[in-house]
């Protein structure tokens, strides 16, 4: 476990807590270009990528090449889609502060729905956490409770002794029917506030 003493441990979402997410603007920039809407655009992108790329069982280039046909827009337009929904990352540098001073003290890990670019794109971020586990390595996503466990597994944790922490109810709910702690991200602040309480009484 990398140093980190067995006892309590934080696991935390990436996308939309410690990483901004980037596809509202994404959508903005791009529906009026296409001249669909909003909601046509999130299912050219996603829909079926849970099945598919978002747990390992096709490439990313291969899935960029489905939303590519599904758009029916060249190579060049969808590369720039592709830019602009995965590209220049923007941490929370509070979040991420935050989960580095919990190293030697808690577990910690990053658990994430994540595409394959996630391992090299993050990189410097997942350094921060003793593990990452995203979906697409481990095969399967969350509310799946399969990844809560490998998370919990690797940090050598019970569910009662973990925090989890992301911005779906989903995801939450399915973390404290495990046993774990939940927090649903909303701000920094509220989630920081949450860490500390939780550190503090384990």
């Amino acid at each position: 476990m990398n140093g980190s003493p067995p006892g309590s441990a934080l696991l935390c979402d990436l996308g939309g807590v410690v990483v901004r997410d980037a596809l509202p603007g994404m959508v903005a920039k791009w529906a009026p270009r296409l001249g669909i809407s909003e909601q046509a655009l999130i299912s050219a992108v996603f829909a079926g990528n849970d099945d598919t790329v978002l747990v390992g069982r096709m490439s990313e280039p291969e899935w960029w090449d489905v939303v590519r046909e599904r758009l029916d827009v060249n190579e060049e337009t969808v590369a720039e889609i592709r830019r602009d929904l995965t590209g220049n990352p923007v941490w929370d540098h509070a979040l991420v502060d935050a989960v580095a001073a919990l190293r030697g003290r808690v577990g910690t890990a990053f658990v994430s729905n994540a595409w394959p670019h996630t391992r090299t794109g993050l990189a410097e971020l997942l350094a921060v956490a003793d593990h990452a586990v995203l979906s697409y390595e481990v095969g399967v996503a969350k509310p799946d409770p399969r990844i809560y466990t490998h998370a919990l597994e690797l940090l050598g944790v019970p569910a009662s002794a973990a925090l989890f922490v992301d911005d779906s109810a989903r995801n939450v709910a399915a973390a404290q029917a495990l046993g774990m702690t939940g927090h649903l991200h909303t701000e920094a602040a509220g989630t920081l506030a949450a860490v500390e309480s939780f550190t503090r009484a384990t």
